[in-house]
């Protein structure tokens, strides 16, 4: 990291406060990029022909006294100008943060019946961070699987805010109309983040309004985590407000399926970002490869721009995150590993704020994706794992043999998905004092997910006294903690 003082900052997240520079580095090599980013630069998007960097002036004079090809392009905050005497605030227009929640609003009080609209918190500079939820009975908790967009973490990329506004309309419009529609507003709790980093929107800036990348303000595994929602509620503290308010909420619910939006590339990139702890920019694949890669496929395939991506490591409009570039504590990482929530980052323009009459045009080239996406979400495993003598709803850790990333059950309900492309598997279910139960050659086929219900029975034989039984009841009390801080936060209100 840097050592030279205040002018340097070490670190990809930041703080980057004051002017910060656009920089394009020409025809960057491997190893250039793997000691940028271990010297904590923030690296933006990355082809053969060049990088983008946002850096202080005083990293711009590092790279310079080191010979490093760079150029500023840009610089920030750079506050958006919407065009004059042209309406606001409607579909195909650039919505500033009052619009935003004016459009959102407007969507809650016309379809009451099937929307919630909730605040997930403050940002900096005390914007609300707006959450719409779109199902058939909101204020009710079901036995569905719970999905979500986020969009425009970087307040300078807000194609995804727009796309995220038309996608709303499109579910709310054609409900009841529309049987796919329909169905899965019926069968699925759809939230969706339109704004995530509201005061960089409105400042014109990447960056939240403490001068983070939010993107790079995750914990970062496993300098800041190693293990998972089963081994206890997550640490939020020292992060920005708005880390913290994402996390908090999602690790409240019980995300199956989610995808974040982004501006300055136009591919589908899956986990991992970074997989330390030798950074290199080759492939970092998770255990579930072939369902993220199935995952992203659905969505560039559907996306016609996307899909004729083959431009450097892209494929068909697909890339895995490391081999693209470094990304230290990403979102979609963080919520992969800890939550078990299946996430991809979407970019949808190279240029990462079009034209505004171009923009009908990126919701005709997402529309199809978007939809296709979601229903992602009622594929692979799903069903209810409850007590056997009771029938309350267990929370319980699944996992399928052969991989070490556990999915886990709502402790409300009790159900659970796992997506898994078409396949046979081994699921093994377990909770605190209770028996194992493994369940042996469960098929998967590309269609609806395969029912899957687990009654699991109370360990009457528990260990005596001593320093095994009283690890064990810490550990129980750990996770019961767990999941009683899940049903205290997926309250609705």
């Amino acid at each position: 990291m840097f050592s030279a003082g205040a002018q340097l900052v070490g670190d990809p997240a930041g703080p980057r406060r004051g002017p910060v520079y656009e920089l394009s580095l020409r025809a960057p090599d491997a190893a250039t990029l793997v000691r940028l980013n271990e010297l904590g630069f923030n690296l933006d998007h990355v082809t053969p022909e060049a990088a983008s960097i946002f850096a202080t002036r005083g990293e711009y004079d590092y790279l310079v006294s080191r010979g490093y090809p760079v150029t500023i392009v840009a610089s920030q905050p750079s506050p958006p100008r919407y065009p004059r005497g042209e309406p606001r605030g409607g579909l195909g227009t650039y919505h500033s943060y009052a619009d935003v929640t004016g459009a959102l609003q407007t969507f809650a009080t016309g379809y009451p019946a099937i929307t919630h609209l909730i605040s997930l918190g403050q940002s900096v500079q005390g914007r609300e961070l707006w959450a719409i939820l779109i199902s058939d009975n909101p204020l009710a908790q079901e036995n569905e699987p719970e999905f979500k967009y986020v969009s425009t973490m970087h307040g300078d990329e807000p194609v995804g805010v727009e796309m995220c506004l038309y996608f709303i309309d499109h579910l709310l419009a054609n409900y009841g109309t529309d049987s796919t529609i329909t169905a899965l507003v019926n069968g699925t709790e759809i939230w969706i983040v339109p704004l995530m980093n509201p005061d960089g929107l409105e400042n014109g800036s990447r960056f939240n309004a403490n001068g983070y990348d939010l993107n790079r303000s995750f914990p970062d595994y496993p300098a800041d985590y190693s293990g998972t929602l089963w081994n206890g509620p997550a640490d939020l503290g020292g992060l920005q407000p708005e880390v913290q308010h994402l996390m908090a909420w999602s690790a409240a619910h019980s995300f199956v399926l989610s995808a974040n939006f982004h501006g300055g590339a136009v591919v589908a990139s899956y986990p991992y970002d970074a997989d330390p702890p030798i950074p290199t920019t080759l492939p970092a694949l998770t255990p579930d490869h072939p369902l993220f890669l199935g995952l992203a496929t659905t969505y560039a395939s559907n996306n016609p721009p996307m899909n004729a991506n083959n431009a450097g490591p892209f494929v068909n409009g697909t890339v895995n995150g490391n081999d693209w570039y470094i990304v230290s504590g990403g979102m979609q990482d963080w919520m992969y590993r800890y939550l078990g929530d299946d996430e991809i980052t979407i970019e949808l323009s190279i240029p990462k704020r079009p034209s505004q009459s171009l923009l009908p045009d990126y919701w005709d080239d997402n529309r199809d994706a978007m939809m296709a996406y979601l229903a992602w979400v009622h594929r692979g495993v799903r069903g209810t794992v409850t007590d056997a003598a009771t029938s309350d709803p267990v929370f319980a850790m699944v996992t399928v043999i052969g991989n070490t990333q556990p999915v886990f059950s709502d402790p409300d309900l009790g159900d659970y998905s796992r997506l898994l492309p078409p396949g046979t598997y081994d699921l093994q279910f377990s909770a605190w004092y209770y028996e194992p139960v493994l369940v042996q050659n469960v098929v998967v086929t590309s269609g609806a997910a395969t029912p899957l219900d687990v009654q699991m029975t109370r360990l009457t034989d528990l260990p005596g006294p001593g320093a095994a039984a009283t690890a064990l009841l810490g550990a129980w009390l750990v996770c019961a903690g767990a999941a009683a801080l899940h049903r205290r936060r997926t309250t609705r209100h």
